[in-house]
């Protein structure tokens, strides 16, 4: 025989013998996962939710896809108020689900956690997918119409809230343009009164110029006196003039003459003299 041949076979029962074996890995593990589901509802009617939910994760721990698992561990989960927490079971029942029934009751469960989340827009969709699988279901058809109500309601809010937001974004841009304008208008004011101030500043300092002009303009005459002074020198305390020296020689020379007048005029007359007596 052909040693490719032998090779070949070899390897195709190697292949049989591993997948015998992961095949009974696969169904011990199916039956421990089980196991761990009826532990988890044991505990889950007693509710001891925390302590279901670890047997429930830990069954799927051992079998990943196994709905049963991952469906009891939402409910133990919502149970609980861990109303997030649970809304991934219920995704993952609902998507490896294989009957509609499943399909529905996770789906119709989903929609109760997204409706305590207030996710009103998710809550719509998972009852809307509910009753896609099980239209009959009147309780998941009042949910629906339930969220659908509270969804129109906050959207409803939602629009207020965004036009108030809009509305005061409006007021405070409108509040602040005034302000800005309002600030404008005092600094033109303040400009125009410095302005004012100033032009008036000159109009004084031109006003004062003008009566200093017109005051130096009066005292003028006085100014051209007192130049016409100066220029004709005034004699100085005991210094005479030529023309007071002459004037005054002229005088004394006439005074002279007419003294010596006088006293050749006595000389004529004889003196009077004192007679001694002859006795």
């Amino acid at each position: 025989m052909n040693k490719k041949i032998i090779y070949l076979c070899m390897a195709v029962i190697l292949c049989s013998v591993n997948k015998i074996s992961a095949q009974k890995d696969s169904i011990a593990q199916q039956r421990k996962a089980r196991k761990l589901v009826r532990n988890g509802n044991a505990l889950y009617e007693k509710q001891q939710f925390t302590d279901a939910s670890v047997a429930y994760k830990k069954a799927l721990a051992n079998s990943s896809y196994y709905d049963k698992a991952s469906y009891n561990l939402g409910n133990a989960l919502y149970q609980g108020k861990n109303f997030k927490e649970a809304i991934p079971s219920y995704e993952l029942t609902a998507k490896t689900a294989e009957d509609k029934y499943t399909k529905a009751e996770a789906y119709h469960n989903l929609g109760n956690a997204y409706m305590e989340t207030k996710n009103y827009q998710g809550a719509v969709e998972a009852f809307k997918n509910s009753l896609r699988n099980n239209p009959n279901d009147d309780e998941t058809r009042y949910n629906f119409a339930v969220a659908k109500k509270l969804l129109d309601e906050q959207n409803k809010q939602n629009k207020n809230d965004k036009n108030k937001d809009k509305n005061k974004d409006n007021k405070d841009k409108e509040n602040k343009d005034k302000e800005n304008k309002d600030k404008d208008d005092k600094n033109k004011d303040k400009d125009k009164k410095d302005g004012d101030d100033k032009d008036k500043k000159e109009d004084d300092k031109d006003k004062d110029g003008k009566g200093d002009k017109d005051q130096k303009d009066k005292q003028d005459p006085k100014k051209d006196d007192n130049k016409d002074k100066k220029q004709k020198p005034k004699p100085q305390q005991g210094k005479m003039s030529p023309q007071q020296i002459k004037q005054l020689l002229e005088s004394l020379n006439n005074e002279e003459k007419k003294t010596q007048k006088k006293m050749n005029a006595k000389k004529a007359k004889g003196t009077k003299t004192k007679q001694e007596k002859d006795w």
